[in-house]
């Protein structure tokens, strides 16, 4: 169900749980689906021992989809005209990721009522991992 411009003011938030214990399993999946075969996301001894990070770490792009997942179940599905975000920090197998969005403007463009959202997913310890901004088409 599309979001109603008169239902919706500056500051009103929805989150979700879009990621619950992320596996390594998904990170090898994302990388076939995606292409992307970097060995930081799928090869243990490479990520340790040559580039000596803790572990592998899950792709930014895969964060961004999980992140994208929680705006269109609260937006609806083809409403986004802009969608950006900054990963600021990893996501690690095991990690659990909560997303927010935050009603930050509710305006006119181009004839239509659109709103700007500000977005934040974080893990299970509180820290983000993503931040960024969002403008959604309203009824």
């Amino acid at each position: 169900m599309a979001l109603k411009a008169s239902g919706l003011k500056v500051g009103d938030t929805h989150s979700e749980r879009v990621a619950e214990n992320i596996s390594r399993t998904q990170l090898v999946q994302y990388a076939g689906a995606s292409g992307d075969y970097n060995p930081l996301h799928t090869d243990e001894v490479y990520t340790v021992q040559a580039a000596g990070y803790k572990s592998v770490f899950a792709h930014g792009m895969l964060t961004m989809g999980l992140t994208g997942k929680m705006l269109t179940n609260y937006v609806g599905d083809g409403r986004l005209t802009k969608f950006g975000v900054r990963f600021t920090n990893q996501v690690w197998p095991g990690d659990t990721l909560d997303s927010k969005a935050t009603v930050t403007a509710i305006r006119d463009e181009g004839g239509h009522k659109v709103a700007d959202l500000a977005i934040s997913t974080t893990n299970q310890d509180g820290k983000e991992v993503v931040s960024g901004t969002a403008t959604a088409r309203l009824d």
